[in-house]
């Protein structure tokens, strides 16, 4: 049976309507996810619930274990995963309140935190020209097109490093390339699920203008500013994955459970035992 995975951002700590079956710690060759798993049944369907920021939100966006987070699931029988995130705006059509449902990455983290399962002696090279699962993106918005707030059906998301917010400067030069909205957490798990052919989407929660806007109504961002629109947002993020939870097929007709099957590059041979171990579920 398909099982749904829902990582938690900041605010969407615990899963309200979730028949909770167990909580369990999983442990994994790359280290310890960023907290126990709630698993049970959300919506009719087989879920997996994980708060990526840890309980309590004490886990900085740098320090989370995106490898074992994504790994565990992997274990755990996950085969989608919808991911909740906060994300300040760059465009002025896009409100703090929206939610954008993003079709599009860029990268400017500093590598700090590692972005593949593989390496020690085994190489892969992933496609991401679509980097998340469209089939699953779609089936978001259909079944929240007619919710009453503002949903961008498609954006790009340029994952900075963090955890201070943008200079203006930085802000200005996002903007001027035609951005859509900045986070600090969804490019890494967007890599490392197509890796193991998890699909993967990204419900984005705007709560703010990031530092570029300008004008006496421009405010700059705030801690207080994000807490307030997180805890509005997050109800509405509930909301959409109580729709499209139960209307997700079980089978499948994207190629992100296939991304691997091309992509590996070593010869199976060639690949050090240890690494090889390491690699079963993903490979």
């Amino acid at each position: 049976m398909s099982k749904i995975g829902i990582i938690g951002g900041s605010a969407l700590y615990k899963m309200e309507g979730m028949e909770v079956v167990e909580r369990k710690r999983v442990g994994t060759p790359f280290g310890d996810p960023s907290g126990e798993f709630v698993i049970g049944r959300l919506a009719g369907r087989d879920s997996v619930f994980l708060p990526r920021h840890g309980k309590g939100h004490t886990i900085l966006p740098s320090e989370i274990n995106f490898r074992a987070n994504i790994y565990a699931f992997k274990m755990l029988g996950v085969d989608r995963i919808i991911s909740v995130s906060a994300v300040g705006s760059l465009k002025e059509e896009i409100r703090p309140l929206d939610i954008v449902l993003v079709d599009q990455f860029i990268d400017r983290t500093n590598q700090a935190r590692p972005t593949t399962f593989f390496g020690d002696g085994a190489v892969a090279h992933v496609s991401l020209a679509e980097p998340v699962c469209l089939e699953l993106k779609d089936l978001i918005y259909e079944k929240n097109r007619d919710l009453d707030v503002r949903i961008h059906d498609g954006g790009t998301y340029i994952n900075m490093e963090g955890p201070a917010f943008s200079t203006k400067a930085e802000s200005y030069l996002y903007k001027s390339w035609g951005v859509d909205i900045i986070g600090m957490t969804n490019m890494p798990e967007a890599r490392l699920a197509r890796e193991a052919g998890i699909c993967y989407s990204t419900i984005a929660m705007v709560t703010d203008y990031d530092s570029w806007r300008m004008g006496p109504e421009a405010e700059d961002v705030s801690i207080d500013m994000i807490i307030a629109n997180l805890n509005k947002n997050v109800e509405t993020a509930k909301k959409m994955l109580n729709n499209v939870i139960p209307s997700i097929p079980e089978t499948k007709e994207c190629s992100c459970a296939d991304a691997i099957k091309t992509a590996l590059v070593t010869p199976r041979e060639a690949i050090p035992p240890e690494t090889l171990e390491r690699l079963k579920p993903i490979i």
